[in-house]
């Protein structure tokens, strides 16, 4: 028994997953015509209030995408020092959009309007690239799955209003967030211009996320994603697997937050651990004391059929998700006590 606990993308689609994406009625999306492609889009934008959504294969290119929309070349991208879009996305903002990042040093990848405010660069002083876009991500990865405060997403959406700027949502977990914080899609859509959600994560589909926004910046979308290489032909197939899981895999996404809270409790009583950092959703980070070695730690592990990461500076994370069952968590638990 292989127990991958390395990220919620490992997973696989169920069987119920797989019919229905056998029984999809597809077409020619590029042409618009796939229409459980747009069910999909129609069924999300609904989600968030917006007019538009748009299917992309993956939650980088929706982001990308994203940031073309809101920017021109050489102006400037407020975001967090732990935020995907400038670590984990091959540095496409400046490739795909010749626009650079202004890093706040936030708390768990999370900052304030008042950050907000002392980093937007004065649109009178030529010398410094013009901030156009604020953009946020909701949970955070690195920062251990933590989900922002609601009100001080409204503050600096306040911020954006007050200094016309755009406000990007990286939702690739905001499914997650919601179920936490037993929040609703339609208030994001109030907050934001546009927001990705990714169905390969929390959700269990075998790939894709959406973009959904306000009119006019979507009605560019579609160019965009097909200046990135993102049309698509008969990919209802995968919307479909999307449709599914919109309907039964939101709600159970409890299970796998109250799975990570147990393993996050574990680690906290053991005496090979340092820190355990704060657990909301389905996502734990922790330290090793310096005395153990992570890549030691994550052989010893790989012998007993469980798969984590490494971050670094003897930091590792465990992710958990809708494969991993109560018969792994069981095995995990006691691998982690006897250690």
């Amino acid at each position: 028994m292989i127990i991958d606990l390395r990220s919620d993308t490992v997973t696989k689609p169920s069987k119920e997953m797989l019919q229905a994406m056998l029984e999809a009625s597809v077409g020619d999306d590029v042409y618009k015509e796939d229409i459980t492609v747009n069910k999909l889009e129609e069924t999300i934008a609904e989600m968030f209030g917006k007019p538009k959504a748009l299917f992309f294969p993956t939650g980088t290119m929706a982001n990308q995408a994203a940031i073309n929309l809101h920017t021109k070349p050489g102006e400037q991208v407020i975001c967090d020092k732990y935020a995907h879009i400038y670590n984990f996305e091959g540095g496409g903002a400046s490739f795909n959009s010749g626009v650079s990042c202004k890093l706040i040093d936030g708390d768990r990848g999370m900052f304030t309007a008042e950050d907000v405010l002392q980093n937007i660069n004065p649109p009178d002083f030529y010398h410094s690239p013009l901030t156009s876009l604020v953009e946020i991500e909701n949970t955070t990865n690195k920062g251990g799955g933590a989900c922002w405060d609601f009100e001080e997403i409204q503050k600096i959406r306040k911020v954006c209003n007050d200094h016309q700027l755009g406000f990007h949502l990286d939702g690739a977990r905001l499914w997650n967030a919601l179920i936490a914080k037993k929040e609703t899609a339609a208030q994001y859509g109030k907050e934001f211009d546009t927001i990705s959600v990714c169905l390969s994560k929390g959700l269990g589909c075998p790939i894709g996320s959406v973009l959904v926004g306000d009119e006019e910046l979507m009605q560019g979308a579609l160019r965009v994603r097909k200046i990135l290489g993102g049309g698509m032909r008969q990919v209802g197939y995968l919307a479909a697997a999307g449709l599914y899981a919109l309907e039964h895999h939101i709600n159970r996404l409890e299970v796998d937050h109250n799975k990570a809270k147990e393993i996050a409790y574990v680690l906290s009583k053991v005496s090979y651990i340092k820190k355990v950092e704060p657990v909301e959703t389905n996502i734990i980070i922790f330290e090793l004391v310096d005395t153990v070695n992570s890549e030691e730690f994550l052989k010893k592990l790989n012998e007993n059929g469980i798969k984590l990461i490494g971050m670094g500076e003897n930091k590792l994370r465990i992710v958990t998700h809708i494969d991993y069952t109560s018969k792994m968590h069981t095995k995990v638990l006691k691998v982690f006590n006897n250690y």
